[in-house]
């Protein structure tokens, strides 16, 4: 039983609920499963969809870029190119003697520019003090939900080569 306002005028939540009393009976119980049961075979039918689509993509085909020569970083150095595309930051890592990496300057957090900070020989991002690690790109520290995708380099010669991007 509904209480009415003193002045004998409805109740507030009735003007805010839309649903009459005598409108219930417009919607049987058949006509809801077959509504739930219409939606979620719908919903299974695009989900199915997306899989297919994933499955027939080709892998993306990636130029094969000249990053640097062999002695042009400096051990604990860095250099910014761009990667697959002019809008795609990179940077390279020399580590040693012998071992150059590179990443996607993009953090996975919230796309602020990361940079390598050589004292503590991490791959940081100012905006929210997330840091991955320069050997492999994982995340260390940090609101970061995934590793930094990496650069595939490959030695020619004097030259390292930008092959491909792992994620």
């Amino acid at each position: 039983m509904t209480r009415k306002k003193p002045d004998g005028s409805e109740p507030l939540w009735r003007d805010e609920f839309s649903v009459r009393a005598e409108d219930e009976r417009l919607v049987t119980r058949r006509q809801f499963a077959k509504f739930l049961t219409l939606t979620s075979v719908a919903m299974a039918a695009g989900n199915l969809w997306i899989v297919v689509r994933a499955w027939l993509r080709k892998a993306p085909e990636y130029p094969r870029v000249t990053v640097a020569s062999i002695g042009e970083v400096p051990i604990g150095g860095v250099k910014l190119f761009n990667y697959p595309t002019p809008n795609d930051p990179c940077l390279l890592v020399r580590t040693d003697e012998q071992t150059h990496v590179a990443y996607s300057q993009v953090c996975t957090h919230l796309s602020c520019a990361v940079f390598f900070n050589g004292e503590s020989e991490r791959l940081e991002c100012p905006c929210h003090r997330g840091s991955f690690s320069v050997a492999d790109g994982s995340v260390i520290a940090g609101p970061p939900p995934r590793r930094l995708s990496r650069v595939v380099l490959e030695r020619r010669g004097s030259e390292l080569v930008a092959v491909r991007m792992e994620v």
